[in-house]
């Protein structure tokens, strides 16, 4: 692969994505970082967020839900409790999860916090990735 950076994004179920791309942008624990060919060998936690493969002109958006990611100066690999790229996120899917996640941090008092306002985290990125999709 010529100047290109191999991404193998592999969750539970299998392995989503496995291509060359020429740039990607994550959102680890410690913030967002770039990965091009060539880079600095590290392994960090990602947090739940937006993946930004790019290649050329275009650049395509994939939601990962938390997860490691291994960088090596020829390839990422990403470790995510689940993945999707933006053409396949459910959005009306999303939407309802996210109304229940609203619904239930309005009983905070009752519910688990941290679990309905991580739903509400995953269901508002989903949701975001899916309306860019895939840009020229």
């Amino acid at each position: 692969m010529d100047n290109k950076i191999r991404l193998d994004i592999v969750t539970p179920q299998g392995l989503v994505i496995s291509e060359g791309v020429d740039e990607i942008t994550a959102t680890g624990s410690e913030g967002e970082f770039g990965v091009l060919p060539g880079h600095v060998p590290f392994i960090t936690t990602l947090k739940v967020g937006m993946l930004i493969l790019k290649k050329g002109n275009a650049a395509e958006f994939v939601f990962v839900n938390s997860g490691y990611a291994e960088v090596t100066s020829e390839k990422v690999v990403i470790l995510a409790d689940s993945a999707e790229r933006a053409e396949d996120i459910d959005v009306e899917r999303a939407k309802a999860a996210m109304k229940r996640a609203e619904e239930r941090l309005q009983h905070a008092d009752k519910i688990d916090f941290e679990r309905a306002n991580a739903a509400l985290e995953r269901a508002a990125i989903r949701i975001q990735i899916a309306d860019r999709k895939v840009t020229r």
